[in-house]
């Protein structure tokens, strides 16, 4: 019996034919049954999206100067879930209003983390500040020195720096803090020592609860305020860990689109956040 390349083809080929030979046909879907599969993977996506919020990661866009140098208004950056666990304010809007107790999966943070958490007395919103306190610690400022325990935290002044204080641009000092456990980090002072929260204190952190602090010592509305206070591990988000995207928009306005490339803070994207 001959055996032709054409039946070669049809053998290797399954059901995918070969050149010149028509496929076969497929059932045409009504316009309901694609309306149907489309929503069904719009659907699909939506929960993917959802659960890998919820359980892994969160995007986070920075819109105020308080965590300055470290953080810029324009920042983008993903929030590491896992690394607290899990509770209320892991949760995705509306869901964060739940009457929910507790944390699961708890894990604790360490002093200098960087730290996404929802403050009840500014109506659930998102902060993002260091964790400067931990439970049973005291922390005091003395003439704009961070004290923990009595003892003061290493401060190193670096320079003067031109940067942006209540909406005008004014030369201030910034300095390099190091803690106990090695982790450094550079604040600036709008007020140099004299601001009004340089002499505060002392304040005595509660059984979990973490005493907040922005980087931008003199224009961040913190643990210091009564805005805030002492911040409860239920209402942590996660641990601010990379930038994946930043922009300067004093550059541009949003329909400037043939500026949008120079507004773009290259040296930034995907670096770590300490």
């Amino acid at each position: 019996m001959a055996f032709s390349l054409k039946d070669l083809g049809k053998v290797l080929g399954g059901k995918k034919g070969v050149e010149g030979e028509a496929l076969p046909s497929q059932t045409k879907m009504t316009p309901a049954e694609e309306a149907w599969d489309l929503a069904k993977t719009v659907f699909i996506a939506v929960g993917i999206a959802l659960i890998l919020r919820i359980i892994i990661f969160q995007p986070f866009n920075i819109p105020s100067g308080s965590m300055k140098p470290t953080l810029l208004v324009g920042d983008f950056l993903v929030v590491s879930k896992p690394a607290y666990g899990y509770s209320r304010a892991s949760l995705v809007y509306p869901f964060t209003r739940l009457p929910i107790e507790g944390r699961i999966f708890s894990g604790e943070p360490e002093r200098g983390d960087v730290v996404v958490f929802k403050n009840r007395k500014d109506g659930n919103k998102d902060y993002i500040k260091r964790v400067i306190g931990l439970p049973g610690d005291e922390i005091r400022v003395i003439g704009g020195r961070l004290h923990i325990n009595g003892s003061p935290v290493q401060k190193d002044y670096i320079g003067m720096v031109t940067v942006e204080c209540d909406r005008r641009m004014a030369e201030i000092p910034s300095y390099r803090e190091t803690m106990d456990n090695g982790v450094t980090y550079i604040v600036q002072e709008c007020d140099g020592d004299d601001g009004r929260l340089d002499n505060v204190g002392p304040y005595l952190v509660p059984t979990g609860h973490y005493f907040m602090m922005g980087d931008n010592r003199d224009q961040s509305q913190d643990s210091r305020t009564p805005q805030v206070g002492h911040v409860p591990i239920d209402d942590l988000v996660g641990r601010a860990d990379r930038l994946f995207f930043s922009v300067d928009g004093s550059k541009t306005k949003i329909w400037e689109i043939w500026k949008w490339p120079f507004a773009i803070r290259y040296g930034r994207i995907l670096d770590p956040i300490e």
